[in-house]
């Protein structure tokens, strides 16, 4: 695939033109030239493709809202899909549902295009994507090194450009650590705010549906269409109405970091793990150290404790007719649940609740946790020959989360010389799934990831928000204000902070202005202009916008201005009268590039 496929870059493609038909065409040939990572187990048939993008055209054409038309998406084979084969990675358990998951309807009901189902670890059951009779997909950096598991494949498509978003699932991490190995965002939503009616348990009491996306916007955007409460499913939940509103996160919030870190040797992951610590400073946070050992004492009771009995409570006829169908180390984890009693089970419910309790001592220092998404990757070969303990460190950092009731966000965090990638997760509480996203979507852009998964597709541009729903103005600022020029101080010395870095529309025009002090530009819309200019948005709160726009001189004033992905925000403009004067510098395309040139 050649083209972005992003939410925003789909629509504008669809706008322009682009028959759904013809993107799945290149999505099928894409795959099959790309087969040197085992990312599938069962594509839908190009026919019935085909058939699914005149359905989804007729309804758009009649006037149904579909929010997700045209979206390629793939989804973990334990998740059913109504005539396609759930084989959960192991081919003598497979089955034929006759309907597909909750969350699957609720996708196809928006619009969205399956295009099949992806390798994982098998019946979900490790974090490396190496226990799969299907093949061992890897890293899309490094053929050698782990793809992360159990969502393997789900991971690896969205990475390689062959979907815009993928479902994994997530019990121990494992919509999380395939993320960090892959350059890609990863959502683990609060447990029962995506029905898991219809995905094949692994812990049923733990499980979530988990979303893959390039960006975090993109993720956000497909689990408020998947999530909903379903009657259907024991441990869906009703969702407060703020669990997908987004959070401004003022100056001196508080974020955890781990006082023991462990990097498992990986000096380069430790890194870059503290350069995140200090760009989340930067955003306004204070670093406050918290007891990870508290955590890790949860975590330990996901594999070494009764929750293990969940696995062999899914499978259990199976597992005990036929044990030699199933991967060896996930044999012995499943079967291994045997050993536990309900004795074991309440003893285990009662630690878990200790925990619990402590952490909120811990919790009520911090606002948010940071932590590494996983503190190093290894090479195929080396988990293979050492499966159990490695996959083990691949969890230190992910195994507590359910089990605690906590949401989480995995982005991306950058690149080891290696050009392995690395990443971090925010960790909150149970339905602040919108909240952490905001800040993880800020912390994301920041770090400035160079493309999506190893696409080279840039990150999609921030869709800005109103004032009116979040108590800020989302300004475009393009001169002085720019962050390390001399006016930038009146953006912060109100609470401003940065949203993203990004360009306008076409059409706009940049001028450097006569006699103004400090040096400034001024920016004019004739329709006819080169656009794509240098722009920064910053987010104010808007109880201090006033004051703002009173220490702006002419010929400057605040307008409206679009933005290169059709966001508008309000923003920098210039009256006309001025720019007979001004030198026109549209072909730098920004003011830095201007001065930088002088």
């Amino acid at each position: 695939m050649n083209r972005p496929i992003d939410l925003a870059a789909l629509a504008a493609a669809y706008a322009g033109g682009l028959d759904p038909a013809d993107l799945v065409r290149d999505i099928r040939a894409s795959i099959v030239a790309g087969g040197e990572r085992p990312v599938w187990i069962t594509l839908v048939p190009e026919e019935d493709l085909l058939d699914r993008c005149k359905a989804i055209t007729a309804a758009r054409v009649a006037g149904q809202s579909l929010p997700l038309f045209g979206v390629p998406f793939a989804a973990k084979d334990n998740i059913d899909v109504a005539g396609l084969p759930t084989t959960a990675g192991c081919p003598d358990f497979a089955f034929v549902p006759e309907r597909s998951a909750n969350v699957i309807e609720r996708l196809e009901a928006a619009g969205a295009i399956l295009i099949g189902k992806t390798n994982l670890d098998q019946f979900a059951t490790g974090l490396n994507g190496t226990r799969s009779p299907f093949g061992i997909p890897s890293c899309v950096f490094d053929a050698d090194y782990v793809s992360g598991g159990s969502s393997s494949g789900s991971a690896v498509a969205v990475a390689s450009g062959l979907v815009s978003f993928s479902l994994g699932t997530d019990t121990a991490g494992s919509g999380r650590v395939p993320a960090s190995f892959n350059n890609i965002v990863g959502l683990k939503p609060t447990k029962g705010l995506i029905s898991t009616r219809g995905v094949l348990p692994a812990c049923r009491s733990q499980d979530v549906v988990s979303v893959f996306a390039g960006s975090v916007d993109d993720a956000l955007a497909v689990t408020e269409i998947a999530g909903g409460y379903d009657a259907e499913d024991i441990y869906s939940r009703h969702a407060p109405a703020a669990t997908f509103a987004g959070a401004e996160w003022e100056p001196g919030f508080r974020f955890g970091v781990p006082d023991t870190p462990d990097f498992f040797g990986d000096a380069e992951a430790e890194r870059l793990f503290h350069r995140s610590v200090a760009h989340l400073e930067a955003l306004g946070g204070t670093a406050v150290p918290f007891n990870l050992a508290l955590f890790q004492d949860a975590a330990q009771l996901l594999y070494a404790g009764p929750w293990v009995a969940e696995r062999l409570a899914a499978i259990k006829g199976f597992a005990r007719t036929k044990p030699e169908s199933i991967h060896e180390v996930v044999r012995g984890i499943i079967l291994g649940a045997d050993k536990y009693s309900a004795v074991d089970a309440f003893e285990g419910q009662y630690k878990l609740a200790e925990l619990t309790r402590r952490a909120e001592a811990e919790w009520a220092r911090m606002d948010v946790m940071l932590l590494p998404t996983a503190g190093t990757i290894y090479t195929i070969a080396d988990m293979l020959a050492d499966p159990v303990r490695l996959n083990s460190n691949l969890g230190a950092y992910t195994n507590f989360v359910n089990l605690m009731d906590l949401s989480a966000i995995a982005v991306p965090a950058g690149f080891r010389p290696n050009g392995l990638p690395f990443g971090v997760t925010l960790i909150g509480h149970a339905f602040e799934d919108g909240a952490i996203a905001a800040l993880a979507d800020r912390l994301h852009r920041r770090l400035g990831q160079p493309s999506v998964g190893n696409t080279g597709h840039p990150l999609p541009a921030l869709t800005a928000r109103p004032a009116s729903r979040t108590g800020h103005v989302e300004l475009a600022v393009v001169g002085a204000h720019l962050m390390g020029q001399p006016l930038n101080h009146q953006l912060t010395s109100r609470g401003a902070h940065l949203v993203c870095a990004t360009r306008t529309a076409p059409g706009y025009r940049l001028y450097a202005l006569s006699g103004t002090t400090p040096p400034k530009p001024g920016l004019a819309y004739d329709g006819e202009g080169a656009g794509l200019i240098e722009v920064e948005v910053w987010s104010m709160p808007a109880t201090a916008f006033g004051s703002f726009v009173a220490e702006i001189p002419p010929p400057l004033g605040i307008g409206t201005l679009t933005l290169e992905d059709g966001a508008q925000v309000k923003g920098f403009i210039c009256e006309p009268h001025a720019l007979s004067s001004a030198t026109d510098i549209t072909v730098h395309g920004g003011w830095r590039a201007y001065l930088g040139a002088q």
